[in-house]
């Protein structure tokens, strides 16, 4: 190592975003690598919009994996499709398992397993589950969806009322909009999967997908759904983050990843979680994709983002 430059060029690759901040004093060194630690955190709320020392193009990608802010507040991100959140996911599962960084690899792995059956229902709804955009049919005549208390409908009580939340969300101002994102919708996630995969007393709140789409879309959301009851998504139950005990190792990950991947391959759609495509929990790429029904490649956004930063460093570090 021959400078000080060398040092934070290594920082840069090993998207070290936090430590590489605290060694500059260049502003806009800092504001990129605030920008990546937030995206490498999924603590992305509005960053897209405040970063401003961050190339417009990276500013964009980025947006396009964050949630709306307000009911109306375009472009609809996330909501307009999951595939490029899913991709940000896997890198940073990726960019963690690398740096051993283990209870937060498993902490994404999480959100990845809430959001899943979003992702599954996201080629029938013509979106990601943007409440504005329901289907007019979860509320019809003889939909027990959303419907506070009835016992026929198998959602639990949470999902009930997330549900019945999520019907209406859309003419809250923006303070409710955003609580609702941050409670309930990951439960509406999992009450749609219900009702089209598992649900024992069907009512109509799923006649308005069509029936030629019925079989797949049920099969994809049961995978999403078992995908979340897997033993390497336990590992989070397991792990308390934050805690600093109970953090599986990389052997016990992978050890779980295996038993997964062998009860998910009961299905056509989940055996795409044997496949051997690279990723350090091989399969997991091709697993999203098949419950997407589209490709969900590994993004590139923090490698980018890494790339710009070794740019400024050689520009303006000696």
């Amino acid at each position: 190592m021959n400078s000080v430059q060398d040092l934070l060029v290594i920082l840069a690759r090993r998207h070290a975003f936090a430590d590489l901040e605290v060694l500059t004093e260049d502003p806009e060194i800092m504001a990129v690598c605030e920008f990546g630690q937030r995206l490498l955190s999924l603590d992305a709320e509005d960053f897209a919009v405040e970063a401003r020392e961050v190339p417009p193009v990276l500013r964009r990608r980025a947006r396009a994996c964050t949630m709306p802010q307000t009911p109306r507040e375009q472009p609809r991100g996330a909501l307009e499709s999951l595939r490029p959140a899913y991709g940000l996911l896997l890198e940073v599962i990726a960019v963690r398992w690398h740096r051993r960084e283990l209870s937060p690899m498993v902490a994404a792995l999480h959100i990845a397993s809430e959001y899943l059956p979003l992702l599954a229902f996201e080629p029938v709804l013509g979106h990601a589950g943007d409440p504005v955009r329901w289907p007019a049919g979860l509320g019809a005549p003889g939909s027990r969806f959303g419907v506070i208390g009835d016992r026929e409908c198998d959602h639990t009580k949470a999902e009930q009322s997330a549900a019945n939340r999520s019907l209406r969300v859309a003419g809250e101002p923006a303070e409710g909009w955003r609580a609702y994102f941050d409670r309930q919708h990951s439960q509406v996630a999992g009450a749609l999967a219900t009702c089209v995969a598992s649900c024992r007393n069907p009512c109509s709140a799923m006649e308005w997908v069509a029936p030629d789409l019925r079989d797949d879309l049920s099969l994809r959301s049961r995978v999403a759904l078992a995908f979340a009851d897997t033993p390497l998504v336990r590992l989070r139950h397991a792990a308390p983050v934050g805690h600093g005990f109970g953090v599986p190792s990389p052997e016990e990950v992978l050890e779980a990843w295996e038993r997964s991947r062998l009860a998910l391959a009961k299905t056509e759609v989940g055996k795409a979680a044997t496949e051997e495509d690279g990723f350090p929990l091989p399969g997991l790429p091709s697993l999203f994709s098949a419950v997407a029904g589209a490709p969900v490649p590994v993004s590139a956004l923090l490698d980018d983002i890494a790339a710009h930063l070794v740019t400024l460093l050689r520009e303006r570090v000696p």
